[in-house]
């Protein structure tokens, strides 16, 4: 039995089919669509039972929250395709460091931004000018912070892309579409940032699934 991973349209299921591809792992998609409140359904909640996605079985074993999944991936399969935790104890330390960074202080005001430009209409809230006006100018301080560190390097935790790098393409994406992409086009080193890892092949691919 090979990998499946339940909720594959969401931001969050892409950092894991992120990680799969670097790591050359078969896998097959499971749809699961929040705003019909799939993840509700009791057979669903029986693999995730806070009813969030995404979810992976892999074989007997099943596991939830996305950074955990990639965690898993990346050690279980550290010599298999890209390396993603680095070669030393410090630089696993960085990588561990900067994924951290990129859930406490990047992934709150970015997921605002989200949910309110983008997804409040389709979950039935209105949009918060307030809350998105907010959530920009926090962002904006992560950024600040960003393009000082990638003054040092060209990744996060060094010369090398890591999980820590990978973790945030998918909301970064989002800058995009909510037509915000200045927020990064303004900030040099986190704009050549961007343009490096919004390039690789795996995230060509999964924006093609």
């Amino acid at each position: 039995m090979g990998v499946k991973v339940y909720g594959s349209d969401s931001a969050s299921a892409k950092r894991v089919l992120l990680c799969l591809v670097e790591k050359g792992i078969e896998f097959e998609t499971v749809p699961v669509d929040i705003l019909e409140g799939e993840h509700k359904d009791p057979e669903y909640l029986k693999l995730q039972p806070f009813g969030a996605v995404p979810v992976i079985q892999d074989g007997d074993y099943t596991l939830y929250e996305s950074r955990a999944i990639i965690r898993y991936y990346a050690e279980k399969y550290k010599s298999q395709g890209t390396d993603l935790l680095g070669k030393t104890i410090e630089e696993r330390g960085a990588v561990e460091q900067w994924l951290e960074v990129e859930a406490q202080n990047f992934h709150p005001p970015i997921y605002n931004l989200v949910l309110h430009v983008l997804f409040s209409d389709k979950m039935g809230f209105p949009a918060d000018a307030k809350v998105i006006e907010e959530n920009e100018k926090n962002l904006g301080k992560v950024l600040d912070i960003y393009e000082e560190r990638l003054s040092k390097s060209n990744y996060f935790p060094g010369e090398f892309f890591s999980l820590a790098d990978l973790s945030h393409i998918p909301f970064t994406n989002y800058l995009g579409v909510m037509g915000k992409m200045y927020l990064i086009e303004e900030r040099k080193n986190v704009s050549a940032w961007w343009d490096d890892i919004s390039c690789r092949p795996s995230w060509k691919k999964v924006l093609e699934l």
